[in-house]
């Protein structure tokens, strides 16, 4: 089945059978990796992308159910210069990661966090990361990370 939208700003087709997840589509049939599967069942966050500007979880959404909208990954959160975007140098500088494996999911989820609620509260942030799950951490350094990132948003938009 023909699925077109649009990722990372391009135009991108998938021809998949109507029960692929988008994970997969983004995946086996994109080549972008860096959208993680980790459970399968939604409950782990690794698979967040930004589906017109908001953070879902592409294990729980198939592809055709994306046709025509914007999808932004990972790999496309970059600025346009290349550098990294604010909450990706935050996650860098705050040391918020480990394995890695979850960090992918808990960018995109930041990113849509503080675009959502700007000057969010330490409380407000662990409450509002409750879907993305890492196994390493403690988070204390996520919620830094997301702190930071919200001060450098709010700097690069002003």
């Amino acid at each position: 089945m023909p699925v077109q939208f649009t990722v990372n700003g391009r135009p991108a087709s998938v021809d998949a059978p109507a029960n692929t997840l988008l994970v997969h589509a983004l995946r086996e049939h994109l080549q972008l990796t860096g959208t993680h599967v980790g459970c399968d069942t939604s409950q782990c966050g690794a698979c967040t992308v930004l589906l017109d500007g908001r953070a879902i979880k592409s294990c729980a959404m198939l592809a055709v159910q994306a046709e025509g909208c914007e999808i932004t990954t990972i790999e496309g959160l970059a600025l346009p210069d290349g550098s990294m975007h604010p909450m990706q140098a935050a996650f860098k500088d705050c040391h918020a990661l480990q394995c890695g494996f979850c960090t992918p999911g808990m960018v995109m989820s930041a990113v849509d966090l503080v675009e959502r609620h700007p000057g969010a509260s330490e409380a407000e942030i662990r409450a509002l990361l409750e879907g993305n799950m890492c196994r390493c951490t403690g988070y204390q350094n996520i919620v830094k990370a997301v702190q930071q990132g919200q001060q450098a948003m709010a700097t690069a938009t002003a």
